[in-house]
């Protein structure tokens, strides 16, 4: 199992293998992706995080330790690199992962050991019965009812389905079903396809000859663009739309000329330079792209980048007020001053929304967390 420690001692924080634990006053636990099918959300989830620390490199005068591991897209070993970052490394929040199965093996982990957990995609479990866990991703149905809005605007009757046959795929299909009928818009199919496939010409091919007015897609990351890949080689005309688990660099590669056109819902982040000047979240994203660039010597061009740092943010404001209560980090009474502190937090300023938590819910954020943006020529383009 590969181990990442990283300690914020600048702003020039950066990668370093070790073996052993370095001091520091707060522990940050990454259990992401580095390797597998979900690697193209879990690489950049760790770049975001590099950036944050070099954003804000000490939290109330204490400097901040980040412990990253490679989940290699599998949820049981999410899970138990969860456990490891706990039992043994100590640390004062999870944050993870890659994929919706894996992020919920993270957080039954994290609420049988009573250690909060900062999501960073969403997340199917009822928030009563896990207290310890939120997430800084948009809730699914926020996004696709954005989606369905455009539909309807587009003059869509009939819409066909195919997704992931995973949690993603449920979340994305439920909120779908949900939204769909009080828009005057019939779901005619719900086709799926594992993440590790690499055809879904069988399933395209039962959508295509149901003659629906557009398709709508729940896949995510490189694997995501498999459904527009097939489409385009079945010359279907219709809208295919996406949502905010395809907003990076590789489906943009993979899917190339054929997810020209496409429209999907994302945080304001992925077209900040694009938002009014007033727009809430415009200076933060900024801010981070800044940051990133810095860190990682490359631009930021991903959404996944940004959740991370988002969480870090969250972390940051949570664990300042945490302080207060006078437990000292590493401690039970330290975590749980920091999740009561999560679940109060108030307005803090994202590159994705404007974050208020409260306990009894996982998400946190509003209409300002979600813009349609359409993707022309290898571009996303804000689309109002």
């Amino acid at each position: 199992m590969k181990k990442i420690l990283i300690r914020a001692a600048s702003a020039a924080a950066a990668f370093a293998l070790v073996g052993s634990a370095l001091a520091a006053d707060l522990k940050v636990g990454l259990s992401v992706s580095l390797s597998g099918p979900n690697s193209s959300l879990g690489i950049p989830y760790a770049k975001g995080m590099q950036a944050a620390l070099a954003y804000k490199p000490e939290i109330a005068g204490h400097k901040v330790q980040l412990i990253v591991l490679d989940d290699a897209s599998d949820p049981t070993t999410a899970g138990r690199n969860a456990r490891k970052l706990i039992e043994e490394d100590k640390v004062d929040v999870l944050m993870g992962t890659s994929g919706v199965p894996a992020a919920i093996a993270m957080a039954q982990v994290g609420k049988e050991l009573k250690t909060p957990m900062i999501g960073l995609t969403p997340i199917a479990l009822d928030p009563v019965d896990n207290p310890w866990v939120v997430t800084v991703a948009q809730p699914t149905q926020l996004m696709v009812d954005a989606v369905v809005e455009r539909m309807k605007r587009n003059g869509v009757k009939t819409v066909g389905y195919i997704g992931f046959s995973d949690a993603w795929g449920d979340l994305v299909y439920d909120a779908l079903m949900k939204a769909a009928g009080p828009a005057g818009i019939k779901v005619v199919s719900n086709e799926r396809y594992a993440r590790a496939d690499s055809s879904v010409t069988g399933q395209v091919l039962k959508i295509v000859a149901l003659h629906p007015d557009a398709v709508m897609t729940g896949g995510a990351g490189t694997p995501g663009a498999l459904p527009f890949l097939a489409l385009a080689e079945r010359g279907f005309k219709g809208g295919v739309y996406g949502q905010h688990g395809l907003i990076n660099p590789d489906f943009i590669r993979v899917a190339g000329a054929a997810g020209n056109g496409a429209l999907m819902p994302t945080g304001p982040v992925i077209v900040a330079e694009q938002l009014p000047a007033d727009y809430p979240t415009r200076k933060i994203a900024l801010e981070f792209r800044q940051a990133f660039q810095k860190v990682n010597n490359a631009p930021s061009t991903d959404a996944f980048s940004a959740y991370s740092f988002d969480g870090y943010l969250v972390f940051a404001d949570a664990a300042t007020r945490a302080m207060a209560t006078k437990a000292e980090p590493g401690t039970a009474q330290f975590r749980v001053a920091l999740r009561d502190a999560i679940m109060t937090t108030k307005e803090v300023v994202g590159t994705h929304g404007v974050f208020n938590f409260k306990a009894g819910d996982l998400y946190g954020v509003d209409n300002r967390a979600r813009v349609i943006v359409k993707l022309e020529n290898g571009q996303w383009k804000l689309a109002p």
